[in-house]
């Protein structure tokens, strides 16, 4: 039993730290370039690391009932260690073993263990949903920024003469097993019935609902326009942020460079943006969208995140080549896509039910898989053709798109569990 609720956001951060290894991907995409890879390539195993990730989330619904989060949690642990290291030990630079390890093999692994703190935290805090929900998946936004630095200028360990790509691969894996074994100690779900002391569940008057107060099975909520498009819109977020992330190394090398820049002084500044800028800003983005929501509620603040994403993901096409229009926008497009996974799984909770978050959640997250392949190879082909800004825009436009339709998202009035109830009422 967990004596200090806090504790479950502290196992909740040191667990989300490991799973953001995937966002510190573009700190491995030029050393693969320069050893022989296509861009395409790169942005390959970035989308089935998405991918994966996405459609396990689905299968670790359904387990966490019969598992227990705990056990998930070190299930996914096991399987993203093993995923790098078996990568490493293979050499680091060959795309298949590549690909599979850390792409299939690493993204089922953070697929297994994501939905966990999400769904303990919210079971522990029901009086700061918003906020602890930030939280918990803030660690995974920062964890990038912990993995390019440790990669590059801290401790520059894919430097061939300190560990080179292989020997990164394996010493990330053992940490991620490692520290995601100990932040599992916490997950687990307080007693049925428990609450915070002093705090009471919002009541509702007659004839209107609480948000949230009604429970829908995933065979429900998968019968509803809402679900849909709730995952439309995360789908068009994500598309945007995950191509902007593929791309914040190899796009501003190039508008950098395209300026009179030298490579050297490009690759660094490149690097500052996604490995400072945007990680801690993606990291902060999720716990300030939270806390935000609490305030204007959920659909206001998706309204309010997607559109500015849609403004200033058409506009980074021409902040790239400036280092201080560059830092600003990796900064504000971080902010933004942070608020995703602070944001959806909360407007999951609040039109489907809480109790069914950790199951539901999961077919909602399919969109972050869509977003995931769309997104990084929209971004490599267009890369390859010479033309990252028509991506850009492609993907701003979206969002702008992604804006209006959850802005016409209403909370159903009951599931279809409830209406046959009552309708049995009514007829018998």
């Amino acid at each position: 039993m967990v004596r200090n609720r806090w504790f479950v956001v502290v196992g909740a951060i040191l667990i989300q730290l490991c799973l953001g290894a995937i966002y510190a991907w573009s700190v491995f995409t030029k050393p693969l370039v320069d050893a022989g890879w296509t861009k395409t390539e790169t942005q390959a195993v970035f989308a089935a690391g998405l991918a994966a990730f996405a459609i396990v989330m689905v299968i670790a619904g359904r387990l966490m009932p019969k598992w227990g989060p705990r056990k998930l949690a070190i299930s996914g642990g096991l399987v993203l260690g093993a995923g790098y290291i078996l990568a490493g030990l293979f050499g680091g630079t060959n795309f298949l073993p590549v690909f599979f390890f850390v792409g299939i093999v690493g993204g089922s692994g953070i697929g297994l263990a994501y939905v966990v703190p999400i769904a303990v935290g919210m079971r522990w805090f029901p009086d700061k949903k918003g906020l602890v929900t930030g939280l918990s998946v803030a660690g995974f936004g920062f964890g990038a920024m912990l993995w390019v630095k440790l990669a590059g200028s801290w401790a520059s360990l894919l430097n061939p003469e300190v560990l080179g790509l292989g020997g990164t691969f394996i010493l990330y894996g053992v940490i991620f097993l490692i520290s995601v074994l100990i932040g599992s100690i916490w997950m687990t779900f307080p007693a049925e019935g428990w609450k915070p002391a002093g705090w009471t569940a919002p009541t509702t008057t007659a004839g209107t609902q609480a948000t949230g107060s009604v429970e829908f099975k995933s065979s429900e909520m998968l019968r509803t326009p809402q679900y849909y498009m709730i995952l439309l819109t995360f789908a068009f977020g994500a598309s945007a942020g995950l191509m902007s992330i593929g791309l914040m190394k190899l796009f501003p090398m190039q508008a950098l460079t395209a300026t009179g820049m030298d490579t050297t002084a490009a690759s660094a500044v490149a690097g500052t943006a996604m490995a400072i800028f945007f990680s801690l800003a993606n990291g902060i983005g999720r716990i300030a969208w939270g806390a935000i929501s609490d305030k204007l509620g959920r659909k206001a603040s998706i309204t309010l995140m997607m559109a500015t994403q849609g403004i200033i993901v058409i506009a980074f096409q021409w902040m790239a080549g400036t280092p201080s229009l560059l830092y600003l926008g990796a900064t504000l497009i971080g902010f933004n896509f942070g608020g995703n996974f602070a944001l959806f799984p909360y407007i999951t909770a609040d039109t489907f039910g809480t109790k069914s978050v950790g199951q539901n959640y999961g077919w909602v997250f399919l969109a972050y898989g869509v977003g995931g392949i769309v997104g990084p190879i929209l971004g490599g082909k267009l890369g390859d053709m010479g033309n990252f800004p028509l991506a850009f825009t492609i993907c701003g436009v979206a969002c702008l798109i992604a804006a209006g339709i959850i802005s016409a998202v209403k909370a159903p009035k009951h599931s279809y569990a409830t209406a046959n109830a009552q309708l049995g009422t009514q007829t018998s």
